[in-house]
């Protein structure tokens, strides 16, 4: 039986970057929404191959915000698939120091440091992170356009000052695939809901990104690969 569009485009992914290495111990954001739990049964399904010298483990950062925990739900399909899933509490509204603001990046931020502090203290080779093809060409036009530089989330991120490395799996897939992927497979997905939201920024990337493509994947492909084909002799 063929498997899924949307894992055979994470595999070309995971071949390109090399984000899956014999005896990798990964861990995996799971935030619980569509992305993740995509990506999370993608490594399950890869697991089954002859193949796979590789462990993986789910880590879902729990804050004190009940918007933003995981449906015991989504733990139940999780086991289904036999995969391992740890939680780890993190108290964020308790770390805004004074003259600080509580945001979604704030928070964002706290739960990253967590994942790569995890990793590190129990000996896993990468992280892997639930960023698709718009959100890093969405980050790209937002630091374009608001800070004037010219990056974005990259597919393999290797730290210099850990052993380890950050991968992006679905860096070739942009929402829609994922959209139809989680809907034929019935995914129970959750967002965070919380009231410190603001992804004003965000949005309005969204929305630019859609009148520069009109949603078309291999629009956002192009842009996406225009990246890895710089013609620097014709820039400033």
């Amino acid at each position: 039986m063929p498997q899924p569009p949307l894992f055979s485009i994470i595999d070309k992914a995971v071949f390109d970057y090399h984000m899956i290495e014999p005896g990798d111990r990964i861990l995996v954001g799971a935030s619980g929404g569509k992305d993740s739990t995509a990506m999370i049964e993608y490594f399950a399904n890869r697991l089954k191959r002859n193949d796979a010298h590789f462990s993986f483990t789910a880590l879902h950062i729990e804050t004190d915000f009940e918007a933003c925990t995981m449906s015991p739900k989504l733990r139940e399909q999780l086991q289904s698939w036999n995969v391992e899933t740890k939680s780890l509490f993190v108290d964020v509204q308790n770390r805004v120091q004074e003259g600080q603001k509580m945001s979604c990046y704030w928070c964002s931020n706290q739960r990253r440091n967590e994942l790569v502090h995890y990793a590190v203290k129990n000996g896993y080779t990468k992280i892997a992170l639930g960023h698709h093809l718009d959100d890093i060409l969405e980050t790209l036009l937002m630091n374009m356009i608001g800070k004037g530089k010219l990056y974005t989330m990259p597919p393999r991120l290797n730290y210099q000052k850990y052993p380890l490395s950050i991968i992006r799996p679905l860096c070739y897939a942009d929402v829609e695939t994922i959209k139809l992927h989680a809907k034929a497979a019935g995914y129970i997905s959750t967002t965070c809901t919380c009231m410190f939201q603001d992804n004003s920024g965000r949005k309005e990337a969204r929305a630019k990104l859609l009148a520069l493509t009109n949603g078309d994947r291999y629009a956002k492909e192009r842009m996406f690969n225009s990246l890895r084909n710089i013609k620097t002799e014709y820039l400033p």
